[in-house]
């Protein structure tokens, strides 16, 4: 692929996404996605008063919510909607930028939804890089890790309504992306760099709590960096350096906001999840939910409802896919799988994978132990942030039953990725065996992600129509 075929090929992701996300800002009923009155409010809050909210008893009411998703948010349900400030104790950062955007347009819903569907756009190039940093033989891999980012019909509608998982994605995104041009450098990791990562943790973590994990990811990464550097007599100091500098941002962006929630929660809630949960009193628990569904009918109910909801599960979970559509989904998994198993036997062809693949003109694989070792860890880094991503994800679940598959959206490139690198080794083997060549045998993978875009326009014109009716 020509480089001047891989930035149409990049444009056009764009544009696809841009389209299909401000269809689903437009039909998805207004509130009719996870918790977007509670962040609507956050920001309209800060606009009235200024930063920053305190969560306090009152600001969850189970009745009236209950209420309000039995009624899809029906129009006489709406009087007490304002009182709905459960995500008071969240970072400010997301909610000073909509305030802005509230502000301006008068606290349009609707403004503050476009306001995530740009930020999206950065979460769909940071996928891009990525798969481009870690394989960058392989610009169709890129391409269709960019493309599945930005056509996973759950994913569009998270990133098309009011709430701040969009700006914590992109810090994640950035942050692994960063790490990964570090780890790569044929240079030692230097203090600047270090402080770099050190800045975008920080800043996540004004963003979101679900970005804390990038406070491990990144030493990982450091200090494996460092031993391989070793052999060529690379100094502990020097490693030392590296964490000192990363660490210092975080404590003076991060630190500012834990003293304010100590002084305002008590310590040691420097997040203020103490305080959220003695307020959301009713929330379902873990505990309840095994009890009523015992262990079996507990972890059926997780892994059904996660698989689902991260695919596709609108409004307030209440909406599902067809069943064929998860059909669709599980053979494009199983198409994925049988292509790692592909690659695996014959060799993936991409750098960093496997050994080469003849269909391969170019090949550039790593010349010297340390390239390999420095590309090894890179891989190990991205599927790391998967393996914390889920960690997360299970954590949250040992006190509150959130079957939500948005919570495991941290890691939703690393996961891409790894599917498209399946799908790509399955095309270019079958490719291989009809003795296709050129750029059919290197884009196809990624185009066959785009039967995804045909699902969003059946969703957008016949599943959320369901919505509020």
């Amino acid at each position: 692929m020509s480089p001047q075929i891989e930035r149409v090929a990049l444009g056009v992701v764009l544009i696809v996404y841009a389209l299909l996300a401000i269809g689903y800002a437009v039909r998805v009923p207004i509130w009719l996605a996870p918790d977007e009155p509670a962040h609507y409010n956050y920001a309209a809050q800060i606009a009235a008063t200024g930063c920053c909210p305190v969560i306090a008893p009152g600001d969850w009411d189970q009745a009236y919510l209950s209420r309000l998703t039995a009624t899809d948010f029906a129009a006489d349900q709406l009087e007490g909607l304002a009182s709905l400030q459960y995500e008071d104790h969240q970072p400010p950062l997301y909610y000073l930028l909509a305030s802005v955007v509230y502000t301006v347009t008068g606290g349009a819903p609707l403004a503050l939804r476009l306001l995530s569907v740009v930020t999206g756009a950065g979460v769909i190039l940071c996928a891009y890089a990525i798969a481009r940093t870690l394989a960058p033989g392989r610009p169709g891999v890129a391409i269709g890790t960019a493309l599945l980012v930005a056509l996973v019909p759950q994913h569009l509608h998270i990133l098309a309504s009011v709430n701040n998982d969009v700006l914590a994605e992109l810090l994640v995104a950035l942050t692994l992306w960063r790490l990964l041009v570090a780890v790569l450098d044929t240079h030692p990791i230097g203090t600047g760099a270090a402080w770099t990562l050190g800045a975008l943790v920080g800043v996540g973590l004004l963003t979101k709590v679900t970005t804390l994990f990038l406070v491990g990811l990144v030493p990982v990464g450091l200090i494996g960096a460092w031993l391989i550097r070793r052999r060529d007599g690379a100094r502990v100091e020097s490693l030392l350096r590296a964490l000192f500098a990363f660490a210092i941002p975080i404590g003076l962006i991060g630190g500012v906001w834990w003293a304010r929630n100590i002084g305002v929660y008590g310590f040691p809630d420097i997040f203020g999840l103490r305080a959220h949960d003695v307020v959301v009193v009713g929330q379902p628990r873990t505990s309840d939910a095994i009890a009523a569904l015992g262990v079996g009918g507990y972890v059926r109910a997780l892994v059904t409802t996660t698989f689902q909801s991260f695919w596709g599960q609108f409004g307030w979970m209440e909406l599902a896919l067809p069943t064929w559509a998860y059909a669709a989904i599980g053979a494009f998994l199983a198409a994925a799988g049988v292509g790692w198993l592909t690659g695996m036997r014959g060799g993936f062809g991409t750098p960093g994978l496997g050994t080469p693949n003849p269909c391969d003109r170019v090949l550039e694989t790593p010349v010297t132990a340390d390239d390999r070792a420095r590309r090894r860890l890179a891989w190990g880094l991205t599927g790391l942030t998967l393996i914390l991503a889920l960690a997360q994800f299970a954590y949250y679940n040992t006190s509150f039953q959130q079957f939500q598959g948005r919570y495991i959206y941290p890691g939703l490139i690393p996961f891409a990725l790894f599917v498209i690198v399946g799908i790509d080794a399955l095309w270019r083997w079958g490719a291989h065996r009809l003795h296709i060549d050129g750029v059919i045998a290197t884009t196809g993978s990624a185009a066959i992600v785009l039967w995804l875009a045909a699902l969003n326009l059946f969703v957008l014109w016949r599943v959320i129509p369901g919505l509020g009716g």
